[in-house]
């Protein structure tokens, strides 16, 4: 094609247009700028930057801010957390909240109680990804991610449940998992104990699935081999949470991860209309279209956070470890 078969209006001048169409408008917002490292920087001045920086930095600097907020407004403030949390070293991060009383209700995994009454007597052990799964198994050694967990935990676990649940049945054959909860943190000493800490400072800890890990297995143990009158009742705590809701004047929700702990604490503050705040700590995908990956505005849909004028909810994308220690030092520090 010769110059003269150009199509009609196609000059350089049009081309330019389209590759840089240039704007007169002025943004009225901040610059995009992060931390300068020339000087002192503590951790409150670099949180500080993480508002102008983009990306995860500013949806966390927003958390940050919601969660200054659910305190600033007293609300009543329930963390969500999976079992996860507790297999890493976030376990003592969540202590610390309920040991200052920022935390009022607590929903968890049987995951999270398990591993918190065996870490009070058994670390858990740092490993590695790139494992070889089958001579772990030989070795009787579990592994989470990069966290190695020796079969012995377990072990001691049961035999500490059996004698637990001699006392917990002895009165009551049917009991509720935060009953459970309480009572078995009053027996822990550790300080980093968050079943320890919640029971002290009088936190409730709900947990919907209790048979869903080692404790359901030595419940259902314990019934087979002792008891066969025992039970856990979940409906009663189902009452507990949905009342204690309606008499709060604020609620504010900090969801660290997602499944039945987070979708507990959205379901039950839609009785009171929705939740007040929300910030979510999140590596699900909203693609599939579970509740894991559900932004926290498909829960507006459902009525069970509240829609305000001002931003009062938000998700952070990215995985718990690096960034709840942040929020914490950000909002609760």
């Amino acid at each position: 094609m010769n110059g003269d078969d150009a199509p009609e209006g196609d000059s350089s001048e049009d081309s330019h247009e389209h590759v840089v169409p240039g704007s007169e408008e002025e943004i009225a917002t901040p610059d995009v700028r992060g931390p300068d490292f020339r000087g002192e920087l503590d951790i409150q001045e670099l949180l500080d930057t993480y508002a102008t920086t983009g990306f995860q930095a500013t949806q966390l600097a927003e958390g940050i801010e919601i969660a200054k907020r659910m305190r600033e407004e007293d609300a009543t403030i329930y963390l969500t957390f999976t079992s996860n949390i507790v297999s890493s070293g976030l376990r003592e991060t969540i202590a610390y909240l309920v040991r200052k009383g920022y935390v009022d209700v607590i929903i968890t995994t049987s995951g999270s109680l398990t591993e918190d009454v065996i870490k009070t007597a058994k670390p858990f052990k740092m490993g590695e990804w790139d494992a070889d799964e089958v001579e772990l198994r030989d070795r009787g050694i579990n592994r989470l991610g990069n966290i190695f967990v020796p079969s012995d935990r377990y072990v001691w676990l049961e035999e500490y449940l059996y004698d637990f649940f001699d006392d917990f049945f002895a009165d009551e054959k049917v009991r509720t998992p935060t009953a459970f909860a309480r009572e078995i943190g009053e027996t822990l000493d550790d300080e980093d104990s968050v079943l320890k800490q919640a029971a002290d400072n009088d936190v409730p800890v709900y947990c919907p699935a209790l048979t869903d890990a080692e404790v359901g297995n030595f419940l259902y143990y314990y019934r087979q081999g002792y008891d066969s009158e025992v039970g856990i009742e979940i409906l009663d705590d189902y009452d507990s949470i949905i009342e204690d809701g309606l008499l709060a004047e604020t609620t504010g929700l900090i969801a660290v991860g997602g499944g039945v702990p987070k979708h507990h604490a959205i379901m039950t503050n839609l009785f009171r209309g929705g939740a007040d705040h929300a910030v979510y700590i999140s590596t699900g995908m909203e693609g599939d279209g579970s509740l894991s990956g559900a932004p926290p505005s498909e829960a507006v849909s459902w009525g069970k956070i509240k829609d305000d004028e001002e931003t009062n909810y938000t998700q952070i994308e990215a995985e718990a470890t690096l960034v709840f220690p942040l929020l914490v030092a950000g909002a609760f520090v």
